[in-house]
């Protein structure tokens, strides 16, 4: 089974679809304007030392001079075996014009200049280089001492005696394979080696290094046996794709495809609208059954229900056809939205044990393609599973959407009879307090109409009983449950 990757790029944005199967099973969306700074390496040169800070201010080409403090800076710290020393003073180790590779480790915030360091480290697929440290360390969400020791050994073996440097064991390192680990190593230190040799000919505040763009990190990341194809719709990109392909990964160019069609590339495949349906709380089954997927901040929750779909010889056959169906669909549903976090699934009951088993093992080989890490229990005594996927990053609706102005995330308004009486309540407290000549209830259209229409009654007796004339005007900027009364 073969996989295709998508990747449409346009100047304000750069989105990535992969397809499976046919279908769209992840969806990745990187914006210009929100590409931070954190992870580039500039050649910065320092223009003043404050020792009374002990930090420095250092140019490295932004609008502000970036923040560089003692306590970052690598060649501060006590050697091994003198813990306890206290940090170099920065006037011994900087001085203004000086010339210094630096990392952002923190973007500029408001008046805030950038925050810099000088202990460089570069990520990879499953391994996080350290040029100028020799340990090796593993990710602390590997918990399994054994496996911790194996990767460490594992990671020591692939290393030459003369090589310089130490490396951080990612997560993702946990399954792979030696020549995979070797890439990864091969990769980062010819990386390295650019930004040492571009160090030593260019002039200050350049940039040495830039954290690699989406388009970078998919052929990256993403490319493996069953990549049959990576189509890019813009021919500047496709070059500077291939450029990168053919310096750090050559095997990938066969695969590299510019798409030159008349149709653009998302629309061909249909992936616009899948990001629609992506956005949506129902996933309709190619059965009749349905899902409904609500996130919430603490939790995501995904309910399976039979719709219309019968079939079998009797309704427990239609059940479990419903939820094999559904395991595979709620798997493509968390890569696709990226959900994180807690995900409770709410299967539909099933009295069969022999049946539960069998949906719980397709969901378990659904999941399996995941590239990120998850873990998936039983059932609970309520018939819930419960499965814990890592967030690696925002979630769809969270790139894409923000929170509703008329119902503030709720999801839901008020109905307009409910807004009515609200109206009538607040009137009443106005009339016991205040004495105008008039009260004009300023509401939007719906609410009005319902006040001249069902709830005309009402608000004539209102009237009555304050004494006052109440007039009705619709403000078409007004939102259902937003209204005002004014005092004549």
């Amino acid at each position: 089974m073969s996989e295709n990757l998508l990747i449409n790029i346009t100047p304000q944005e750069t989105r990535v679809a992969l397809i499976f199967q046919g279908a769209v099973q992840e969806l990745h969306i990187e914006r210009t304007l929100s590409r931070g700074l954190v992870g580039n390496i500039y050649l910065g040169k320092v223009v003043r030392v404050l020792p009374g800070m002990q930090s420095a201010f250092i140019d490295i080409g932004l609008e502000r001079a970036a923040f560089l403090h003692v306590a970052d800076i690598w060649d501060a710290r006590p050697q091994e075996g003198n813990a306890n020393a206290p940090l170099i003073p920065i006037e011994k180790l900087l001085f203004d014009g000086q010339s210094v590779t630096v990392q952002v480790i923190k973007d500029p915030i408001g008046t805030k200049g950038a925050r810099l360091s000088t202990q460089i480290s570069i990520a990879g697929r499953m391994l996080v280089y350290l040029p100028q440290d020799s340990h090796i360390g593993i990710s602390q969400k590997i918990e399994n001492e054994a496996e911790r020791e194996a990767l460490r050994s594992k990671v020591q073996g692939l290393q030459q005696p003369d090589e310089k440097g130490g490396f951080i064991v990612r997560t993702m390192a946990e399954d792979a394979s030696d020549e995979d680990l070797k890439a990864d190593i091969d990769y980062l230190r010819r990386t390295w080696s650019t930004i040492t040799q571009l160090a030593k000919t260019q002039p200050p505040t350049t940039l040495l290094y830039q954290d690699l763009n989406l388009a970078q990190r998919v052929l990256r990341d993403f490319v493996n046996e069953e990549t049959d194809s990576i189509q890019v719709d813009s021919r500047e990109n496709y070059l500077m794709l291939q450029e990168f392909a053919n310096r750090y990964m050559p095997s990938v160019l066969t695969k590299l495809q510019h798409y030159t069609g008349e149709r653009p590339l998302f629309d061909l495949y249909g992936v616009e609208e899948e990001i629609e349906r992506a956005l949506g709380r129902r996933v309709d089954l190619k059965s009749g059954g349905y899902l409904i997927v609500d996130q919430t901040e603490a939790m995501t929750t995904i309910d399976v229900n039979t719709g219309s779909f019968v079939a079998g010889r009797n309704f427990d056959d239609t059940i479990f056809k419903t939820n094999l169906e559904a395991a595979h669909a709620i798997a493509r549903q968390l890569r696709l939205r990226n959900l994180g976090g807690i995900i409770i699934l709410d299967i539909i009951d099933m009295e069969n044990d022999e049946h539960k088993a069998a949906v719980l093992s397709e969901l378990n080989k659904a999941l399996s393609r995941d590239r990120t890490k998850l873990s998936v229990s039983g059932f609970s005594a309520l018939g819930l599973v419960e499965v814990t996927r890592k967030r690696t990053r925002e979630s769809l609706a969270h790139v894409l959407c923000e929170t509703c102005p008329a119902c503030n995330g709720k999801g839901q308004v008020k109905t307009a009879r409910t807004i009515c009486y609200e109206i009538l309540r607040e009137l009443l407290r106005e009339a016991k307090q205040f004495n105008p000549r008039e009260f004009r209830i300023m509401a939007s259209q719906v609410v009005v109409d319902m006040f001249l229409e069902e709830e005309s009654q009402h608000l004539a007796m209102l009237g009555d009983f304050i004494g006052k004339p109440i007039s009705l005007q619709v403000e078409n900027m007004f939102h259902q449950e937003q209204y005002d009364i004014i005092l004549m």
